[in-house]
């Protein structure tokens, strides 16, 4: 999985006017989760840009006092005004442990149901997962290449190779609806046949 590099200053003070005064100054406060000490720091706002307003998932490189630490984004909170970041908990990540994430699939190949005029859904555009931290995927790769109009593709079609999806085996990916247009060719082309019949 990639990894996006976060360079943090250590908080002195954690309380709420510490706090109020490190976003007064554009910074996030923090909190690193997971190893043997909780971390509490902060970072420039801009900085999380590439992990929190993306699609993809990534882990975090974070960088404080000269150390470095590995993190998944466990939590974040958002001013329910000004939609600005007020508070990100991370957590850290030990390569011996496994982790629960989500991560999102990626469509592959070219559907015949799609090609004779069906409309592909996604249902599932991420699922969750669990892996050692050197195993987890940037995406999971979907192969909608076999499937036919109304056909449906389930959890139990995709690799798990390194890793384990945490759903039931019953669960949809995604699948080919038949659409309006479709639908009316294929009545259209049956009354057809049986005007032919008599």
């Amino acid at each position: 999985m990639q990894s996006i590099t976060i360079k943090g200053s250590q908080r002195e003070s954690v309380g709420k006017a510490a706090s109020k005064a490190l976003r007064n100054a554009g910074q996030v406060p923090c909190v690193l989760y997971g190893g043997d000490d909780v971390l509490h720091f902060s970072a420039p706002e801009l900085a999380f840009a590439g992990i929190v307003y993306t699609p993809n998932v990534y882990t975090a490189t974070i960088e404080v006092n000269g150390k470095s630490y590995t993190a998944i984004l466990q939590d974040i909170q958002f001013d329910p005004v000004t939609d600005k970041i007020i508070h990100i908990d991370f957590y850290q990540l030990n390569k011996n442990k496994e982790i629960t994430i989500e991560v999102p699939i990626q469509i592959q190949g070219t559907s015949p149901g799609v090609m004779a005029g069906g409309t592909l859904r996604v249902v599932n555009r991420k699922l969750k997962i669990k892996a050692l931290p050197d195993n987890l995927p940037d995406f999971i790769p979907v192969d909608i290449s076999a499937l036919e109009m109304g056909n449906r593709l389930y959890i139990t079609k995709l690799p798990q190779e390194n890793y384990k999806i945490m759903h039931p085996d019953n669960t949809v990916v995604c699948q080919i609806r038949v659409s309006r247009a479709a639908m009316k060719a294929a009545q259209d082309a049956a009354k057809a046949e049986k005007g032919k019949k008599k």
